[in-house]
């Protein structure tokens, strides 16, 4: 593959609570999935990171999570399809209108954390994101993993999927991530993870945690920009990435 997309959450800021480099990460990626203030991020900040996505020629797209501050939607919820639905329809048009209001048009929708994985593990759930999606805007790209529900039901439904990899974590057999409980879920030598990504692009295969080749579609890697060894660790994976000759771009739909 000679085009990826690099992608980063971001817009996590909330009142007084700052996270993250979100000036200095974004010159270094394509693609923001800009919080919508249920997992994080609040109303001032959407504004101002769609601002400083416009500035860096950066594709803005939703993050939706999960009601869940305390938790920072990484804790899953006893919800129904249709709690699903209504809250990433909620929060799709939220930062919809943000962007709309700064001349900027909204890209792409990636789910953030549990509702991430409760859409790529279960169908009921994938249904109701992937329909939330749909009702707002047919034209917006649906990022999800390779193998998931979430692609699978996405693809069906007629929707542009860009299928996403991970450059920081280990992967299971099933192509699903090591769960973060476990010791090497993550991975923070910067070779380790440059030659994953590499692999994945170029082989279209990853190796999982137990040693085997499996294959994995990768289009966008999501990379983060949450403290220095995060921002450096960005910054090299972009730097040879290009020096491979791969062109680092945002897909549009």
């Amino acid at each position: 593959m000679n085009q990826v997309d690099l992608n980063c959450d971001l817009g996590e800021s909330f009142g007084h609570y700052v996270i993250g480099n979100d000036e200095q990460v974004l010159p270094l990626i394509s693609s923001a999935n800009v919080a919508c203030g249920f997992h994080a991020g609040d109303f001032s900040e959407m504004q101002r990171t769609v601002a400083r996505a416009k500035k860096n020629d950066v594709a803005v797209g939703a993050h939706p999570g999960l009601p869940d501050l305390e938790g920072f939607g990484r804790r899953e919820m006893d919800v129904t399809p249709s709690e699903v639905y209504d809250m990433v329809v909620y929060q799709i048009g939220a930062l919809q209108a943000v962007a709309k209001a700064q001349d900027v048009k909204l890209n792409h929708v990636k789910p953030h954390g549990a509702l991430y994985h409760m859409a790529s593990d279960q169908e009921k759930y994938a249904k109701a994101v992937v329909q939330a999606v749909a009702d707002v805007n047919t034209d917006l790209i649906l990022f999800g993993m390779d193998g998931t529900f979430l692609t699978s039901v996405g693809e069906k439904a007629g929707l542009h999927v860009v299928y996403e990899a991970f450059a920081d974590r280990t992967y299971q057999r099933d192509g699903s991530l090591t769960s973060r409980s476990h010791p090497n879920a993550l991975i923070t030598d910067t070779n380790q993870a440059l030659k994953q990504v590499v692999q994945m692009l170029q082989e279209g295969t990853v190796t999982t945690a137990e040693g085997e080749k499996i294959k994995l579609r990768a289009e966008t890697i999501c990379v983060h920009g949450d403290g220095t060894a995060a921002l450096a660790f960005a910054a090299t994976i972009r730097s040879e990435l290009q020096n491979c000759g791969i062109k680092i771009e945002a897909w549009h739909g």
